[in-house]
């Protein structure tokens, strides 16, 4: 039977090890970020698991629906009654003001419902169309949902209403999702088209600088 190496010679490796590790970590260069006004951007893409969702028409929500695409993603529900309808006009709003940019470069928007109880593939698309004809809805069974809010690391809550009946408390963030379909921004409440289009531009450009 071969000896077993002593305790020594073990922690000599991993210190080793642990020395090759952080003499690479030091020769990184600095992360520096583009200077934006409200969004933060992220040292690196944050990849996203699969997402069991369908979209507004039934279809399943691919990871090829973000492949290739730039993506503003944002968590809230139909019945919503203040948060998300002002978040998605201000969507669309940033949208128009970017209509400049190469079609490629160009956002699409992607609203994912807390809610799948109640925002049926039907309700959801003509939720999102009303602000937007190529706004995406997406839903997912009770699992799904807890899934992808935990995935993008959105709190959201049920919340029962004194009259009866109950709305939803959730993150009012916005994410930006990049075309190697991984996470590179957040844009933080409150939002302003005006910002999220001049941080998209930024975000956008410091991103094609960095391949």
């Amino acid at each position: 039977m071969a000896a077993r190496p002593s305790r020594i010679v073990v922690l000599a490796i991993v210190a080793f090890a642990a020395g090759l590790l952080l003499a690479r970590w030091l020769t990184l260069p600095p992360f520096e970020p583009p200077r934006t006004e409200r969004a933060t951007v992220l040292p690196a893409p944050r990849a996203l698991p699969p997402l069991e969702l369908t979209d507004q028409d039934g279809q399943p929500l691919r990871p090829a629906f973000f492949a290739g695409h730039w993506t503003l993603v944002f968590f809230g529900f139909t019945q919503c009654p203040d948060i998300c309808p002002t978040t998605l006009a201000t969507l669309s709003q940033a949208v128009a003001q970017l209509r400049d940019l190469p079609a490629a470069a160009q956002p699409q928007v992607l609203l994912i419902s807390v809610d799948p109880e109640r925002d049926t593939a039907d309700i959801l698309a003509a939720y999102v169309r009303f602000f937007h004809p190529a706004f995406t809805g997406a839903r997912g069974s009770l699992d799904a949902t807890d899934a992808a809010a935990s995935a993008f690391g959105v709190p959201y809550a049920k919340v029962s209403l004194p009259e009866g009946g109950y709305t939803l408390d959730h993150g009012s963030g916005i994410f930006l999702i990049g075309p190697s379909g991984g996470t590179v921004a957040y844009f933080s409440a409150p939002h302003d088209a005006a910002t999220i289009a001049r941080d998209y531009r930024v975000i956008v450009a410091w991103t094609e600088k960095q391949r």
